[in-house]
């Protein structure tokens, strides 16, 4: 089980033995080349989050986190009130990244209140503060990648065909990921799966890196095209659907990954359980629906240029690129958390989460 463990026990995103760096894996790279890219400034932090560089909601935080750490470290004041300006500078900075994934502006957040809260210490007495809370962070994360994994593991079985999309292992958190983990845990324990991998189009993350992972795990992956999950489904190949979430609406609307909803809505055409895992700090209960939820648009370019030698469509054509989706409430068999499985009515199991 070693090769298992090298996949989901790796450090895609770590503070810099330094301590005043962040080091990461460049997730464009994959899966061709591993490259580890050292963060120092604010504009590298914003650039590796909105480049994709690192990816995954858990994993975008973890990297905030850290990042607003060293950047607070190099603020170089003693007065509070100017070294709060400049932490705040800083945070809408990072924050403006990526607008969809809510564990960004939550590990920011987290951040900040450490520096309100502990003002009495001191500015050398908050940095080393916020130096925890970051550490705790990522802790936290292995942690609830770990119970997400047991829970989700819960309603599987030995052989179900498995449907994912987009990348939700352990590149896109700390440890086993979401989506993946419950696959990752059952083969530690001997369970075999045969799982099938959108390719997730514009970006390809199912390609690149979720057949990456699962294949490097020894588990029986077979890559398809987007347009060809239904075909799987029809034939009877899958009995479950795994998808993680960047944000979970009050309701249960959940935003993730675009072509996660088209996905939900041909597995409640064919009979197929659709469950989506993350973690509490996903679900935004100040978010009423999935209408409410700001749905990022990025460059055409990824569309039509991005991985191809030369461009698929003309340059004058128009492009639609929505980086996200939101997949209706009413689709969801279940939300899988740290904390157990939530089922509807989710305005009710999402709020007793958050509350317990």
């Amino acid at each position: 089980m070693e090769e298992l463990k090298q996949v989901t026990h790796i450090d895609n995103v770590k503070l810099g033995e330094d301590g005043a760096s962040v080091v990461i894996i460049d997730q464009t790279q994959l899966p061709s080349r591993t490259e580890y890219l050292v963060l120092r400034t604010a504009e590298d932090i914003y650039d590796a989050i909105f480049e994709l560089k690192v990816r995954g909601a858990p994993a975008i935080g973890i990297c905030a986190g850290f990042g607003i750490y060293i950047l607070a470290k190099g603020i170089g004041t003693e007065d509070y009130e100017e070294f709060y300006s400049r932490f705040c500078r800083y945070k809408e900075y990072l924050d403006s990244a990526r607008p969809t994934a809510v564990n960004l502006s939550w590990a920011l957040n987290r951040m900040e209140r450490v520096v309100t809260s502990r003002r009495e210490l001191g500015v050398e007495g908050i940095l080393g503060l916020l130096k925890k809370e970051c550490i705790a962070i990522q802790k936290e994360d292995m942690a609830m990648c770990r119970k997400i994994s047991e829970y989700g593991l819960s309603l599987l079985k030995d052989g179900d065909g498995i449907l994912t999309h987009c990348n939700a292992g352990p590149l896109a958190t700390s440890r086993y990921g979401t989506a993946l983990g419950p696959l990752f845990l059952g083969k530690e324990q001997g369970m075999e799966f045969k799982v099938f991998a959108d390719e997730t189009r514009p970006l390809l993350q199912g390609a690149r890196l979720t057949s990456y992972e699962l294949q490097k795990a020894g588990i029986d992956v077979t890559l398809i095209c987007d347009n060809m999950a239904s075909l799987v489904m029809k034939n009877g190949w899958i009995q479950a659907c795994l998808v993680g979430c960047d944000r979970v609406a009050a309701n249960g609307d959940v935003a993730n990954k675009i072509g996660t909803s088209g996905v939900a809505v041909l597995a409640k055409y064919y009979g197929i359980p659709f469950y989506v895992l993350g973690p509490g700090s996903t679900i935004d209960l100040s978010c009423p629906r999935g209408e409410d939820i700001r749905i990022e648009l990025r460059s055409p370019d990824e569309v039509k240029k991005k991985f191809y030698q030369t461009p698929v469509a003309l340059e004058e054509v128009k492009c639609y690129n929505p980086a996200f989706d939101v997949t209706d409430h009413s689709l969801i068999t279940a939300i899988i958390t740290e904390r157990g499985i939530c089922y509807p009515p989710y305005k009710e199991s999402l709020t007793r989460f958050k509350e317990g």
